[in-house]
């Protein structure tokens, strides 16, 4: 016998949600298939509230800063929930950001390093996300992915030091080191 994996639309995994099917369960829609998500170590949750707080204050009403919220990408099936989104500075009530409306995505990952840098990373590439960065708490450096094009990223750095600044804003610097543990 033949396991197939029934993978569910954006619609699905919404009305799965409405209907209460996850209530007090962490889980994402990451291409098609509803992933538990691990917890959030003391580690990666003081590293992301410090970094929500530098980019709070320099946003100057350009963007918004979404923390551990969904980002609805319809072409890859997923409705993933960075640790951190910088988006248009609109309101989403009526839904979550799309990928045009997205910046910068953000996450902080030890035991979900393999998925973020993996089907994460591919899922946001196919979408167009211009920029994505990784944490990587496990070597303690940054992984910046840029260049969108035909399903990955074409540029993937590797930081541990020195000054980035988002390429939606230049005039932004922030130190690598800010980032890191």
């Amino acid at each position: 016998m033949t396991a197939t994996l029934l993978r569910w639309t954006v619609q699905d995994y919404h009305r799965m949600i409405d209907a209460g099917l996850f209530v007090n369960r962490p889980v994402e829609l990451l291409n098609g298939l509803v992933l538990e998500m691990a917890p959030e170590g003391p580690e990666h949750a003081d590293l992301s509230t410090d970094t929500d707080e530098l980019f709070v204050a320099q946003s100057r009403g350009r963007y918004r800063v979404r923390v551990a919220k969904p980002i609805t990408i319809p072409e890859t099936g997923s409705e993933p929930e960075p640790d951190i989104a910088l988006v248009k500075p609109q309101a989403y009530r009526q839904g979550h950001p799309t990928p045009a409306e997205v910046y910068l995505v953000i996450e902080f990952a030890k035991s979900s390093l393999e998925k973020d840098t993996g089907e994460k990373r591919l899922a946001y590439a196919v979408a167009g996300i211009a920029e994505y960065w990784v944490v990587n708490l496990q070597k303690k450096e940054l992984i910046v992915y840029r260049q969108p094009l035909e399903g990955d990223y074409q540029s993937e750095q590797h930081l541990t030091a020195g000054q980035i600044s988002p390429l939606a804003f230049p005039d932004i610097q922030i130190s690598v080191r800010a980032l890191l543990p």
